[in-house]
């Protein structure tokens, strides 16, 4: 049976930001822990979400790691409960806002933060006593603002998917302009995170129209904005569709995502310092190559369709205009310029596999299948 649900509330615009404070009263939230990241603080986005708060008592977790970690979680679930919080704020990328979700866990559950991955059978564990958060989002990528799950690394090493409705943010806050001064490397990787997000959730053999429709419609905004934004940043329209894209995306890939995703998280939990949406980018022209075979895809001219939206004459030129884009943005050429040896793909692999993901790809990758994939992205 299909699960076809969305229920996030969204405030999307140029100073929506200025809402944060009406929200926190809307959702019952009279303490709040602010999440964030450095980065963020550093460029005085951060300011912007805390003067928003009015008089409202706050504390701020500012350590969230690129990919988000057991450790800070437990790190921010402990001011969370010394400052008496009752709610949280993520302001920053999904890493922020993953993070906030896994403390909405970990200070309102007992035990380790593993019995809760999607993949130990912990989804039906995370109940409604979850802490309410309202996420910011300061980059237009994952998405994370209006999605059920979180990705974190957990303290075996494993890069692990949790998901609930539980976890979805009360409101998401979409203002582009917190994104105006995103730097062209960042905008170009977590650009293309959305893209792959629209990409994959289309291909997957789910049942879902209503994310279909929205998966499609987000990858032509984000196919035709994210060079744009990428060179000029302050090209306002341009930010403004790119964070449509990315919050479509999220919407959508409640149906589903794959091998891209399966493979990025797997590298991911090998290499915390690799940037997610820049895995995604090297990913999928192979993907999307193994994809085309599958008989859904097929069937339901899944690729040709995808085409069309990319204002690509072809279902075959994909893979080569991913390529194209991905060095246009100034993305790296594969795998090895980013570091990633050949030695690393059996342990990959093996992850892949166990990936919440890997199951919803439109057509199921064997080990073979994954090592091929791994070093035509190489």
């Amino acid at each position: 049976m299909a699960l076809i649900n969305y229920v996030t509330q969204i405030q999307f615009d140029f100073g929506a930001v200025r809402l944060l404070q009406d929200e926190c009263k809307r959702v019952g939230i009279t303490r709040p822990l602010v999440v964030t990241d450095p980065g963020v603080k550093a460029a005085g986005v951060l300011q912007k979400a805390l003067d928003a708060l009015g008089p409202l008592p706050y504390a701020v977790f500012d350590q969230t790691p690129s990919n988000p970690t057991e450790a800070a979680v437990r790190a921010a679930a402990r001011i969370y409960q010394e400052q008496r919080c009752d709610g949280l704020i993520a302001v920053g990328g999904g890493s922020s806002i993953d993070c906030a979700k896994g403390v909405a866990i970990a200070a309102t559950h007992e035990g380790p933060l593993t019995h809760y991955a999607t993949i130990e059978g912990g989804s039906p564990r995370i109940s409604e006593k979850t802490a309410p958060l309202i996420a910011v989002p300061t980059t237009s990528g994952t998405g994370s603002e209006v999605a059920r799950g979180a990705i974190i690394i957990v303290d075996d090493g494993r890069k692990l998917g949790f998901h609930s409705p539980h976890l979805i943010p009360r409101t998401a806050i979409c203002d582009p302009e917190l994104t105006l001064g995103l730097p062209p490397k960042l905008t170009a990787a977590t650009g293309m995170d959305a893209i792959a997000h629209c990409m994959e959730t289309f291909m997957s053999a789910a049942f879902n129209p209503p994310a279909d429709g929205i998966a499609l419609d987000g990858l032509e905004r984000g196919w035709a904005n994210i060079e744009r934004a990428t060179r000029n940043g302050s090209d306002r329209e341009a930010r403004s569709q790119l964070m449509s894209a990315s919050m479509q995306g999220a919407m959508a890939f409640q149906k589903g995502l794959g091998c891209v995703h399966s493979l990025s998280h797997s590298l991911g939990g090998v290499n915390p310092q690799l940037h997610h949406g820049t895995l995604n980018a090297m990913f999928l022209p192979a993907v999307v190559r193994f994809n085309a075979q599958a008989e859904s895809v097929q069937k339901e001219r899944r690729l040709e369709r995808m085409a069309h939206a990319m204002g690509l004459s072809s279902a075959g030129d994909i893979p080569d205009a991913i390529r194209d884009m991905n060095a246009r943005l100034g993305l790296p050429k594969g795998l090895a310029e980013m570091g990633v040896q050949r030695d690393w793909f059996d342990k990959i692999i093996k992850n892949a596999l166990a990936d919440h993901c890997h199951k919803t790809n439109p057509r199921i990758a064997d080990a073979k299948d994954y090592e091929r994939m791994l070093a035509e992205s190489l």
